[in-house]
């Protein structure tokens, strides 16, 4: 029975639980999706501290340790009662914005600056017209700005920053965020007579982080050319037609199609390229995109012949349209006079915003006292406002609103000229952009001059070489821009005006001579005339300008080096010149069938052709071919002359007879010319091994000019200025030590408080005189013995040299050599010096006693003895 009776229970007991399960399942449901969203709003409530605790309330660059709050002015570390005023505005005007707009942010009003004292943004703005040239106009201004300081991110993405430091601040330690950027960037535009305000909106992420790795690098893109029409001669009614084309059609048409398919293959192939690196773009979606505050600087138009506004990203320098994508929305903008609400929807980003600040209901300003004008009402609403006392009571309580903005609390912005030629923190600024690295670096920080170098890539990962150019400054040289391509190999270098060979170009893919080269000069500062060489191993050809023998170019072809023992390399043993190609501008003076256009030296085969300038109502030219024979007379003085020596062709045989005298005369000049012509090609490539070897010691050697003007790096003005200052300074001991009292270590001799006697006097004046007197012949015998001295030395020297003259070393005769110059100098030195105190010791002695005479302590005894 108890058996029984337990099985019951645990039965009943079941069912009970059973049904105390389904009834309390729904209630126990409902209180573990409750537990569910509370550990949901735990772990995102976790989350979020840490988010908060992560990132600092300043960045680590401006801390209170690294900012010495001591030596800033009391501006910075205390508002005046005028600020104060402007700051209870200010609060004013965010409550009834949040009140009137709750679904907007807050206002960044007044942030606290480096000394921890809220300022408003407009008065951080300090105008200042910068003393440098370079930074008056906008681009160059924002380009300073953006090489000069470092950025740093904000501390909340999405929130402007509870700070807000100087200018001078941020230029002392040359970082600060977008906020900082702007506000150093305005001042200076303001300060240049510019329309600039800063601005508080949102930006994309790309803009927020300077990412420019999507952008294309300026100094790639190359500038369109225009294209000139040439203008076409009228056609003369009498000119010769054409010759017929005979090219097949089909033929054109094939080819034209076959370039068309390349051209269509290589755009698909391009445009499948630029959709990939879309797609990858778009699955980078940015998660706070639209959201990302960001600060930038705005450009009226108007002022500076402005034609259109724009903006300026302070990160890169760069200026882009209102309507540009990047800057997806605007909070607020201010200048140094007053401070702006938008009130325009900007859910086109910033493409439908009206830039007129005048209008109150696009734009809420925060002071009556505004320098843009409000719009003009129309004619309706200008009905009801002609009452003179409506407008008496508004003008009253304009005045009684009416708050001027107080001056900036920021002290005068200051670049020193060391800091500006520095440019980039450090020194150097590298820059990512796609498929491009830009690296800057400051004047004089590279040994070799160089200030600049864009590198380009074939791929976007940027692991293969396109090619590299670098700028260079203040190089003795006068280089200017090398550019390398890692194609094909090619180097080509780019000079100032004022290389020694005037060179301006040089083209090249080796340094080794008798290599394909090309080489452009400036003609004005050369003699020749000459413009451009060009070099191949088998090949020269020179093109001339502003010759008086009118020549324009001259092509020559070289044969194989004939092969002998050579000392010298290429100067002793040169490439045997095989054809001269030359010619020539048109002579007015000379008919034109005198005039020689073109001639052409076969020295192989000793001939020489002429060609003739063309006459303007003739459609061909002269010729003449002339065969150099070495047969003579029976003396050997003349050349015997036969008509097949001297072939030409003669556009109007009957106006010009030569007789066959002319012939022998003609082909000796052409002789001698043919020599010269050699000559001046040899010169050539000697000149072209001269410039090789010049350029190698240059890249060598890549020594900097240095200006003048330029006290801390020019060493001669250096030891100029260090030899100027000892002279003064040995003028200034001059000067004190005559200001000495000369009497004082005779007159202690005499007992303190006694009057001088007339015996005591003269006493005193002979001891002095003879005292100097003394110090004279001293300081004449110790230079006497230093003379001996050094003269005793050499003479030793030279004994030994001859009686060791046949076992020294080359280095011991230099040594020798280096002591005897140094002796000498020494010897003679010390002569001038003895010999100049001979002549001034008499006069000093002289002007001593003169001195004694008029001491007004001694004047009245000895006036018996004048």
């Amino acid at each position: 029975m108890e058996v029984l009776k337990e099985k019951v229970e645990e039965e009943e007991e079941a069912e009970r639980a059973e049904r105390g399960e389904k009834m309390m399942r729904p209630m126990e449901v409902r209180k573990e999706e409750t537990i569910m969203t509370q550990e949901m709003l735990r772990d995102l409530e976790r989350k979020l501290s840490e988010i908060e605790v992560s990132i600092p309330e300043k960045p680590s660059t401006f801390t209170k340790d690294a900012i010495d709050i001591s030596k800033l002015p009391l501006s910075y570390q205390s508002n005046t009662p005028k600020e104060e005023h402007l700051l209870q505005v200010a609060d004013n005007f965010s409550r009834q914005y949040s009140h009137l707009c709750p679904d907007r942010v807050p206002l960044f009003l007044h942030p606290v600056n480096e000394c921890e004292v809220p300022k408003f943004v407009s008065t951080t703005i300090r105008p200042t017209l910068m003393p440098y040239p370079e930074l008056y106009n906008w681009d160059t201004c924002a380009q300073f700005v953006s090489d000069f300081l470092s950025a740093v991110p904000l501390p909340d993405p999405l929130k402007p920053p509870s700070y807000l430091y100087s200018s001078t601040t941020v230029l002392k330690y040359q970082k600060g965020n977008c906020f900082d950027f702007s506000t150093l960037l305005c001042s200076m535009l303001i300060g240049a007579r510019y329309d600039a305000y800063c601005v508080y909106g949102y930006g994309s992420q790309d803009l927020c982080h300077m990412d420019l790795t999507r952008e294309v690098c300026p100094l790639t893109v190359k500038p369109k050319e225009m294209v000139k029409e040439e203008e076409k001669a009228p056609p003369k009614k009498y000119a010769v037609k054409p010759p017929r084309d005979l090219t097949s059609r089909f033929e054109q048409e094939q080819e034209i199609k076959r370039q068309e398919a390349i051209k269509a293959k290589e755009e698909r192939r391009l445009k499948q390229e630029e959709e990939r690196l879309v797609e990858q773009e778009s699955a980078k979606t940015d998660p706070l995109h639209g959201l990302r505050v960001h600060s930038w600087v705005l450009v009226l138009s108007g002022k500076r012949e402005v034609p259109e506004s724009f903006f300026i990203d302070p990160f890169t320098g760069r200026s882009y349209s209102t309507q540009d994508d990047h800057f997806l929305g605007i909070e607020s903008l201010w200048n140094h006079k007053n401070y702006w609400v938008n009130m325009q929807d900007c859910w086109n980003c910033c493409k439908d915003l009206v830039f007129d600040l005048g209008d109150s209901v696009r734009w809420e300003y925060l002071l009556l006292g505004t320098d843009k004008p409000l719009l003009s009402l129309t004619e309706e609403e200008d009905d009801g406002t002609n009452d003179d006392d409506d407008v008496e009571n508004l003008g009253k309580e304009d005045e009684d609103k009416s708050f001027d903005m107080p001056c900036s609390w920021v002290e005068q912005i200051e670049i020193s000229p060391e800091a500006f030629e520095t440019r980039c923190p450090n020194g150097k600024k590298v820059i990512q952009y796609k498929r491009a690295k830009l690296e800057k670096w400051a004047p004089y920080l590279n040994n070799n001059g160089l200030v600049c170098r864009l590198t380009t890539y074939e791929d976007l990962e940027c692991t293969k070489t396109l090619e590299i150019k670098e700028w260079f400054q203040n190089r003795e040289d006068m280089l200017e821009l090398k550019h390398i391509n890692k194609v094909t190999g090619l180097n080509i270098d780019y000079f100032k005006p004022g290389h020694p060979q005037a060179l301006r170009v040089h083209s090249y893919t080796s340094m080794q001579p008798e290599m394909d080269r090309v080489m452009e000069f400036y003609e004005t500062a050369r003699v020749d005339g000459l413009i451009k060489r060009e070099e191949t191993p088998r090949t020269m050809t020179e093109y001339y300008q502003g010759r008086p023998d009118l020549l324009s170019y001259r092509h020559v072809n070289f044969g194989p080096r004939i092969k002998k023992l050579a000392l010298n390399g290429a100067e002793s043993n040169p490439r045997p010149v095989v054809k001269i190609t030359e010619q020539f501008f048109r002579n007015p003076a000379k008919p034109a069938d005198e005039d020689v256009a073109e001639r052409v030296f076969l020295i192989l085969d000793e001939r020489i052709q002429l060609r003739y300038h063309c006459r303007e109502d003739r459609i061909t030219a002269s010729k003449r071919e002339f065969l150099w024979r070495t047969e003579g007379d029976s003396k050997g003085n003349k050349i015997i002359m036969t008509p097949d020596m001297c072939l030409s062709f003669e556009v109007e045989p009957m106006e010009h007879t030569k007789k066959l005298l002319y012939q022998p005369e003609a082909m000796m000049k052409l002789k001698n010319e043919e020599k010269l012509s050699r000559h001046q090609v040899w010169e050539s490539e000697l000149e072209v091994l001269e410039i090789l070897k010049l350029r190698e010691e240059e890249e060598a050697a890549h020594e900097l000019t240095i200006s003048i003007y330029d006290t801390k790096r020019n060493e001669k003005s250096k030891e100029y200025r260090e030899a100027m200052e000892r002279v003064m300074h040995e003028e200034h001991l001059w000067q004190v030590e005559a200001q000495l009292d000369y009497l004082a270590p005779f007159l202690a001799q005499l007992p303190p408080g006694e009057k001088l006697t007339r015996w005591q006097a003269v006493r005193l004046k002979d001891e002095c005189l003879s005292d100097f007197k003394q110090r004279l012949i001293d300081k004449a015998n110790l230079i006497q013995a230093r003379f001996e001295k050094e003269t005793q030395e050499l003479q030793k020297q030279q004994q030994w040299y001859q009686e060791n003259q046949v076992t020294l070393t080359p280095e011991d005769e230099d040594l020798y050599l280096s002591y005897c110059s140094q002796a000498m100098f020494r010897i003679r030195i010390l002569e001038q010096r003895l010999n100049r105190h001979k002549e001034l010791a008499p006069l000093k002695y002289l002007a001593l006693e003169e001195k004694l005479y008029k001491d007004p302590r001694l004047v009245e005894l000895l006036k018996i003895f004048v």
